[in-house]
């Protein structure tokens, strides 16, 4: 079986239909069940001394490997093999993909920032970013919007993508579970930073290429393929996250803006280094430009799969 040719297949739905409303209403969505099992997990188990919540975070995460990991493997050992193989493993994987909703998102704060309605704006950023927004202005949710664009287009498609194409459908929700499980309990904060260290390293390791491939891209399709790839290598390493780096700094230099940069987070101020520094912040058109840089790139990885799916 092609499991390109299957993400590939996966990709084109998820863009066509998203996950439709009518069907969350009526059974949710597979990343909320793991949300559910992750929640359930952290409740009961994340308390006593650091150690302990430490070893019970690993534990917590070895539930949530198995228990997605074991039905995908059954299931997709069952799949037949041919083209209706392919089919039902694209059909299966659809759900892990975040195609169509990531530009939902950014298209919804790009709409009332491109009319000067900074409220709507800094509402609808408030949606996708982890950082206080009550204060930012136009260039302040450009950047956040940008950034979230950037880092999202490696955890939510490259990323999954990748595993999909190397391992099936296995690979796809093994690595949903393992971001999931970041993005809920993987924080520096004091309740999660024992708990969810485990889940932090292994979302860290398994970023690794997809987050370089996602900056890839984002080069490749700017106006500026080799200086984007120059300030992608020179400055991503300054980033606080070994990965969210790659694809931020590459559009960032693909837009001829800067990105990161000093933020709050929970009250407290953090300065992080600049992406492509020297340059201006992005302002309202910027975010409508780094859509279009999204668009292509994402048109970049379809024909990578496909050219994958015809080897």
């Amino acid at each position: 079986m092609s499991f390109a040719a299957a993400m590939l297949l996966a990709l084109a739905i998820e863009l066509a239909i998203g996950w439709p409303d009518a069907l969350y209403r009526r059974i949710g969505h597979p990343v909320t069940w793991i949300g559910a099992l992750i929640s359930a997990l952290e409740g009961r188990l994340n308390r006593g001394a650091p150690s302990v919540r430490n070893a019970r975070g690993i534990l917590a995460l070895v539930v949530v490997v198995l228990a997605t990991g074991l039905p995908a493997l059954v299931i997709g050992l069952a799949l037949p093999s041919g083209p209706l193989g392919v089919v039902l493993t694209g059909l299966l994987a659809w759900p892990f993909l975040a195609l169509r909703s990531l530009h939902s998102h950014l298209r919804a704060v790009d709409r009332p920032l491109s009319r000067g309605d900074i409220p709507g704006a800094r509402q609808a950023v408030s949606m996708i970013v982890g950082r206080e927004t009550a204060a930012l202005g136009e260039e302040g949710i450009a950047r956040a919007a940008l950034e979230s664009l950037a880092e999202n287009t490696s955890d939510g498609i490259v990323a999954p993508l990748f595993w999909g194409a190397l391992l099936g459908l296995p690979g796809i929700a093994l690595y949903k579970a393992i971001n999931t499980a970041d993005s809920m309990i993987g924080h520096r904060s004091a309740r999660y930073a024992q708990f969810g260290r485990a889940a932090a390293r292994l979302d860290d390791l398994v970023n690794l290429l997809p987050a370089r491939l996602s900056g890839i891209a984002f080069a490749l399709v700017s106006a500026r393929p080799l200086g984007a790839l120059r300030t992608m290598r020179r400055d991503a390493p300054q980033h606080r996250s070994p990965n969210a780096g790659w694809p931020e700094a590459a559009m960032a230099a693909g837009l001829g803006v800067r990105l990161s940069g000093p933020r709050e987070y929970g009250g407290q101020r953090s300065d992080e280094p600049w992406l492509n520094p020297g340059a201006p912040d992005p302002l309202a058109p910027d975010l409508a430009r780094g859509l279009a840089l999204y668009r292509r790139a994402m048109v970049l990885v379809a024909l990578g799969l496909l050219g994958l799916a015809a080897i």
